[in-house]
């Protein structure tokens, strides 16, 4: 069973009183529920399940119109339903009544023989009350939930600054000199953001595509330090600064961790993930920072000698992407240009489809008369080797500065439950931020791009071939944040195998197959500058941690002082004094990676020995039907480690990693 919400008919008003109704009923449902005695699976943990996914009817497709429709109206009425959301979700983690009713099935006899995931849905919830401040003296339980319904709100308003940050800026040029070296591509994408406000010339704005095709791009460097400082700088300044929210956020965080016996926020994030400790994760990421700065030092040296080549003696943050991109053309004889004539999007979306009926056995098919929120929008469903649907998904590809977020993501429609005798299928968002085409072309796609796709829809993959029928562990539910990565960077690796891309990679315009020896330079591509791009996602992980784990009231955030002694540390590139890069970084500020952002590389050491898995067997069909059956499917139903262990038959080991980036120990 699918069931898609009708966006069409959708408005502002409608869904607050759809949310507001639901919450009404479901707080009256729950205190029928919690006057029976003798609470079992089929008297409280199934009701609660269909509750909790009649609240997801209503506010899933607010919450994500808010990131892909975001105009006045729908960001005020995301506005009014995200205190009442977090209000009930707060409501019932602190609901002494429920917790005892969980605690009373897994103390019961029949909790014996429940199965394995069964087990696991009520111990998780009771781990989760628990760190929901279930246990704390009355007074201190309502500080916890005055400071979840605060976080809420503090996390969405910075996610709200830095999109109105970028909706706010615009450069226009109207000397086309000044774009020299740009693609012909962004320039008319340019050309046309001008027509759209009635102006004359070329319009820049922040979102990623724009920024990218200048500072990659552009040869005229005022213009480049124009750009980058404005991305540099978003959301630091009134009147969408972040400055004050940081604060909040991270001493709200900070009060919640003391509220609940940890030391700081760090140990509190970790304690849902497979890293043990902040001093595990903190080992990890210095020990590949060793590894890369050595590599990261060489290749830094090489831009600096493009560039002072070229007159540049002083390269500055704003040169550095300018110089890889030409020190790529001019070592591996590859750009972002040159590949983009062999993937236009249509032709790369179906070799994805095709890499995915190879290796899991599941067929992708448009589905037709589906209400969208936007005509660029489409919907598709899969189907197993029997021709079952198992699930579907909606594509929404291009970039809409004025009313979407930046980057991509995945997110849930609805997820997998059993209903009685019916099953209710999974539907995922995945949503990304490409160029749109220009007239009379597909859109091309640059290999970032390409990777970006393939990346997301692992994350889709993971949601909709579970098959966990209970919702509390089904998809990525359940699944430990530092592992919730695996899939993703799995797919990732794709974007890189010959067969793959011979499948996909074709001209545009003439149907020619990429050739052999640029698939050759993409591969060696993939080991650009790798020990630069590790120090960086270092750096941020190191930063992230250290900012939660070090957090003192009585100080303050200390985060430019934190970021500069991360840098000190590990760091080779120093960006200039005025960048104010953790005031956009709504990774850990606004979204899931508080305390957690080192889950990248923590899943890419998963993801790439999941890999080799496939390289040691010849890429046998066989391997993929494994790694959907041990990984995919599986979901948040047993620990991730179990997962990969039954899939790679040992613990995951770093090495592949390092031959796969090219920073192999010596």
């Amino acid at each position: 069973m699918l069931a898609f919400p009708a966006f069409q008919s959708l408005t502002p008003d409608s869904t607050l009183a759809a949310l507001d109704a639901a919450l009404a009923d479901n707080r009256r449902q729950l205190d029928a529920l919690l006057a029976q005695e003798n609470p079992s699976w089929a008297t409280l943990i199934e009701p609660m399940e269909a509750l909790s996914d009649r609240i997801s009817q209503s506010w899933g497709p607010l919450s994500h119109l808010f990131g892909v429709w975001s105009t006045p109206e729908w960001r005020k009425a995301y506005n009014a339903a995200l205190p009442k959301i977090t209000e009930y979700s707060v409501e019932l983690s602190q609901n002494e009544a429920l917790f005892k009713a969980y605690s009373h099935i897994a103390q019961s006899t029949a909790f014996q023989d429940f199965s394995p995931t069964r087990k696991k849905v009520v111990q998780d919830a009771l781990r989760d009350f628990k760190l929901s401040g279930i246990a704390l003296p009355s007074e201190q339980k309502e500080r916890f939930k005055t400071l979840s319904l605060t976080l809420s709100e503090l996390q969405a308003k910075f996610e709200e600054n830095i999109m109105d940050c970028v909706q706010a800026y615009g450069h226009l040029v109207v000397d086309e000199r000044e774009l020299a070296g740009m693609s012909q591509s962004a320039k008319d994408a340019a050309r046309e953001k001008a027509v759209v406000k009635d102006q004359q010339g070329w319009l820049l704005t922040l979102d990623y595509p724009s920024f990218d095709a200048v500072i990659s791009r552009c040869s005229h460097r005022a213009l480049r330090e124009r750009l980058y400082t404005a991305y540099a700088t978003r959301s630091s300044r009134a009147p969408h600064d972040n400055t004050a929210l940081i604060e909040q956020i991270l001493d709200a965080r900070h009060a919640q961790a003391g509220l609940l016996g940890f030391a700081n926020f760090a140990e509190l994030s970790l304690a849902t993930k497979m890293a043990e400790s902040p001093a595990v994760v903190e080992t990890f990421l210095l020990e590949l920072a060793e590894r890369a700065k050595p590599y990261a030092t060489t290749e830094l040296a090489a831009l600096r000698a493009l560039a002072a080549a070229d007159g540049i003696h002083d390269l500055q943050a704003w040169d550095t992407a300018y110089y890889s991109e030409k020190l790529r053309e001019k070592t591996l004889g590859v750009s972002d240009e040159s590949l983009r004539p062999y993937f236009p999007y249509p032709q790369v979306l179906q070799g994805l489809f095709d890499l995915v009926h190879t290796l899991f056995g599941v067929r992708i098919e448009p589905l037709d008369g589906i209400e969208t929120w936007h005509p660029e929008v489409s919907t598709h469903v899969l189907r197993n080797a029997s021709g079952e649907t198992v699930g579907a998904f909606y594509l929404d590809p291009y970039s809409r500065p004025e009313t979407k977020r930046g980057g991509a993501w995945m997110d849930e429609c609805s997820g997998r439950r059993q209903l009685g005798s019916a099953l209710q299928l999974p539907i995922a968002y995945l949503v990304c931020n490409f160029t749109p085409p220009a007239p009379g072309q597909p859109a091309l796609l640059t290999h970032d791009e390409v990777l970006t796709l393939f990346h997301e829809f692992g994350h889709g993959l993971h949601h909709l071939l579970t098959q966990v029928s209970e919702g509390a562990l089904a998809g990525i539910r359940g699944v430990e944040w530092d592992a919730v990565e695996l899939p993703s960077q799995f797919m990732e690796n794709w974007c890189y195998e010959p067969t793959t891309l011979q499948r996909f990679a074709h001209h545009w315009q003439t149907g020619e197959p990429m050739p052999a020896e640029m698939i050759e330079q993409l591969r060696l591509d993939r080991q650009f500058q790798s020990g630069l791009s590790t120090l960086r996602q270092v750096e941020f992980s190191l930063f992230d941690l250290r900012l939660h784990r070090d957090f003192q009231p009585a100080i303050g955030s200390q985060v430019l002082e934190t970021l500069a002694k991360v840098r000190q540390q590990v760091a080779v590139i120093h960006p200039p004094t005025f960048n104010r890069m953790p005031w956009s970084f709504s990774h850990i500020f606004a979204g899931g990676y508080a305390a957690g952002y080192y889950s990248y590389k923590w899943a890419e050491v998963l993801s790439s020995d999941a890999f080799a898995a496939f390289e040691e067997s010849a890429f046998s069909p066989d391997t993929g039907h494994r790694f959907r059956d041990s990984v995919l499917a599986v979901g948040g139903s047993r620990p991730a480690m179990e997962s990969f262990i039954e899939f790679r038959q040992r613990k995951p080991e770093v090495g592949a990693l390092m031959r796969h980036s090219g920073l192999s120990a010596n």
